[in-house]
């Protein structure tokens, strides 16, 4: 983790937050809020959004979308970030068909200051896998952990791919 003392860092996140870090009432950590998570697809003629965090009514690995093979793909995030700037969040995207891992993504989603307006933000463009092995049901878990090892999401999910017609 860079000091704190530095002089140049501390004027670089009062330019980015607007405010000395004396402003934030002791409160130092960032605090990430995800307020959805959508999926953009050719497949869909709109953004197919869900609320999070999930009802707790809803099982683990809620059913987010169904795609046919071989389609394009974004997942757009809404978030906040409160207290801090949250730098360099990076996110891990893990595939799992049958209990074996067939796939991991990993990306930036980038560095944040708080603000009032949520961000929105849409992840790495994927393909959907193609051919009879590659349909069926899959569970996936995405997770975003900063680089001062701070867990802010943990989300299990699963997603269909279906036939092409």
């Amino acid at each position: 983790m860079l000091c704190l003392e530095d002089e140049s860092l501390r004027r670089w996140k009062e330019k980015l937050l607007g405010c000395l870090e004396t402003d934030f009432n002791g409160q130092m950590e960032p605090e990430v809020k995800f307020h959805s998570i959508g999926i953009i697809s050719s497949d869909f003629e709109e953004i197919n959004n869900t609320p999070l965090p999930f009802n707790e009514k809803q099982s683990k690995g809620v059913l987010l979308f169904t795609l046919k093979e071989g389609s394009e793909y974004r997942l757009q995030l809404t978030l906040s970030v409160l207290h801090n700037l949250v730098s360099r969040l990076p996110y891990t995207n893990t595939a799992w068909k049958n209990g074996i891992q067939v796939d991991e993504s990993r990306g930036m989603v980038g560095t944040f200051g708080p603000q009032r307006e949520a961000y929105v933000h849409t992840l790495e463009e994927e393909t959907t896998p193609s051919g009879i092995l590659a349909r069926g049901l899959y569970s996936a878990k995405l997770k975003f952990k900063d680089d001062d090892k701070r867990h802010h999401m943990e989300l299990d999910y699963s997603f269909e791919i279906r036939k092409r017609n």
